[in-house]
């Protein structure tokens, strides 16, 4: 029987494990299961020993600590009540405006994702926040449903981000210098998106009629931005001053949130342990999927698969720009019919070789995969944020209010990331002067 080619191999077995994900197999198992598979078919039970090792290795990296205490901060911050706060400030500024409340959901996600690191949290709290206010005010469904699915995206491009942390760990590439590359496209992201919505209200009237809001309350209301803010900056403030590691700097985050959260009124035994048990859960889950991403790599590394992979791949002859454009097209496929972290750790072993053998920064491409899972998140049929946000809706309509909604922020997403491959320097300026 004729040797088996290492490409034919790394082929199968992604095939293989999109099969075992179609069949409702979790994605952590289902890495695991071709992991331990193809290594034990190629060196025996010698590959236990090695996979030992690396789980060892894994769960005892330092580094990794970041991603419960990150989610931790999160659930203090949703069940703290910042979120609620948040919007009232951002309706009160964009009082009277066309669109405003628009304005808000997408203002509100990104302050909200840059303390919670999670799309999926993001957009179910605004969503719940928002949703009655818009209803109220005779908001289109369709704009405003579709305001909140984006603007959840925000929650794994603004650092914190559990996407980078998981990027990171598995490509061994700095968390912290990944954290401060997502800044300036997190920032202009949440721009593109509120300029979509000025140019599709040009010429309307303001849904509903101002509140009369002075610039003096506006002011006043903004102090319930200064606690959020606070927690953003002593974050990138410590990463970038190099006072901290990522880890550090979400201990750090925790103690502050747990401050915040205290100051509001709202601690308690019982608000403290809801948090700690529903941070433990996604925790572990996420853990997992990490922990399985490193045995799935080690058999990619020790069977020569990855090597081969990547010879494979720049056989092709493109160059950086074209292969980029050809992970574009290919995520943009994959996004439909795989979740997020799925499509992460699945592709990352086999492609992140042949992107650093093509001289793309790893830096920069961690971003550029966050952009991917931002776009998999809004794309049908699987589409997580486009469930989240349908199931805090009250009215009972259908999911093609949100498809419909979302539809001009994914061709943004799309349109931004050609952007980033022209100006490669919005995500790499800031990591670069730290």
């Amino acid at each position: 029987m004729p040797e088996l080619e290492p490409v034919h191999a790394g082929l199968i077995g992604f095939f293989v494990l999109l099969g075992l994900l179609a069949f409702g197999m979790p994605i952590a198992a289902a890495m695991l299961l071709v992991g331990l598979g193809g290594g034990m078919a190629a060196f025996g039970t010698a590959f236990l020993t090695s996979s030992a090792a690396v789980v060892w290795g894994t769960m005892s990296e330092g580094g990794l600590l970041a991603i419960p205490l990150f989610i931790l901060m999160g659930e203090l911050i949703l069940r703290g009540g910042l979120a609620d706060r948040m919007y009232a400030v951002f309706a009160k500024w964009f009082d009277g405006v066309p669109g405003g409340l628009l304005y808000s959901n997408i203002g509100s996600c990104a302050l909200f994702a840059a303390t919670s690191g999670s799309s999926v949290a993001t957009a179910a709290t605004v969503g719940t926040v928002a949703l009655p206010s818009m209803a109220a005010r005779g908001y289109p469904l369709p704009a405003a449903l579709g305001s909140l699915a984006a603007g959840g995206t925000l929650g794994i491009l603004i650092p914190p981000s559990i996407n980078l942390i998981i990027y990171g760990s598995i490509t061994e590439t700095s968390v912290g210098k990944l954290f401060l590359a997502g800044v300036i496209p997190g920032l202009l992201l949440t721009g593109c998106f509120m300029l979509w919505i000025y140019l599709s209200h040009l010429g309307r009237r303001g849904t509903e009629a101002s509140n009369g809001f002075t610039l003096g309350d506006k002011i006043r209301a903004s102090r319930d931005l200064m606690e959020p803010a606070i927690i953003f900056v002593a974050v990138i403030g410590s990463l970038y001053s190099g006072l901290a590691t990522a880890s550090e700097s979400a201990a750090i985050a925790v103690a502050l949130t747990l401050v915040i959260v205290t100051r509001t009124g709202r601690f308690s035994m019982r608000l403290l342990s809801e948090a700690f048990v529903s941070a433990a859960r996604t925790s572990g889950m996420v853990l997992f999927i990490v922990l399985s991403a490193f045995v799935l790599n080690l058999a990619l590394s020790l069977t020569g698969i990855g090597e081969a992979m990547t010879g494979w791949i720049l056989g092709f002859g493109l160059s950086p720009v074209e292969l980029l454009l050809a992970l574009l097209v290919f995520y943009i496929l994959l996004g439909m019919f795989m979740d997020t972290l799925s499509m992460m750790v699945a592709t990352i072993p086999l492609i992140f070789p042949a992107v650093v053998a093509a001289q793309i920064d790893p830096i920069w491409f961690g971003i550029f995969i966050v952009l991917m899972c931002e776009l998999s998140l809004i794309t049908p049929p699987v589409g997580m944020n486009l469930f989240v946000v349908q199931g805090v809706r009250q009215d009972g309509g259908s999911i093609r209010d949100v498809i419909h909604g979302v539809i001009p922020y994914s061709v943004i997403l799309v349109l931004f990331t050609l952007l980033l491959i022209a100006l490669p320097g919005i995500a790499t300026w800031l990591p670069g002067g730290s």
